[in-house]
């Protein structure tokens, strides 16, 4: 399939990584997925195996009129365990690499299908300069894009990080939410034919 370059140009890539069937459910199982494992369950509390101390028995079995005790962390005791202790709770769910680039092809491929998806080469500017960069993209008439590079300049990183939904990453920091989350992606051509090897 030929993708659209800014600059005018078609660029030929991969029917089989650009033009592939739009599986919206497994877009959505990866992308819930992704956005599940940044989650983290900060619940804890000890058990009375987990508390320190409480080894020794507090006094012996029998005879001194008191309830018989085993452990002075008991959760009956102050300073004792806690008796349904909360656990860390983990929400990371299982995607395999088929998956996950299954869910990648079938973003690019709708991407490329509507038009949103384009050859971007120039975007790299001169100067570590924010306006450098605002006055390529407006030129193109993107306000919202993902930009994927093969590397990531310092001069582009420095340019693009003070303007609002635009977000560089190079090819190996690629994940779907990032995919999805944007109205539209400008890739060079190099990220592109990297892309294309990794999810052939």
């Amino acid at each position: 399939m030929d993708l659209k370059s800014t600059s005018g140009a078609a660029v030929s890539m991969s029917d089989a990584v650009f033009s592939a069937p739009y599986n919206e459910t497994l877009v959505h199982q990866v992308v819930t997925a992704y956005l599940a494992a940044a989650r983290s369950g900060n619940a804890a509390q000890k058990n009375r195996a987990q508390v320190r101390g409480g080894g020794a028995k507090p006094w012996r079995q029998k005879g001194t009129g008191r309830a018989r005790a085993g452990t002075s962390r008991s959760p009956i005791w102050t300073g004792g365990g806690v008796t349904f202790a909360a656990r860390k709770r983990d929400y990371t769910q299982k995607v395999n690499k088929k998956m996950y680039r299954g869910a990648l092809r079938s973003i690019l491929s709708k991407a490329a299908a509507d038009g949103t998806l384009s050859v971007a080469d120039d975007l790299d500017p001169a100067e570590p300069k924010t306006r450098l960069l605002k006055q390529k993209l407006e030129s193109i008439g993107v306000s919202n894009a993902l930009i994927l590079v093969e590397e990531v300049s310092q001069a582009l990183y420095l340019a693009s990080r003070n303007i609002p939904n635009i977000q560089v990453l190079d090819v190996d920091g690629v994940d779907p939410v990032s995919l999805v989350r944007h109205e539209h992606i400008l890739a060079s051509s190099g990220a592109l034919k990297k892309l294309e090897t990794r999810l052939s």
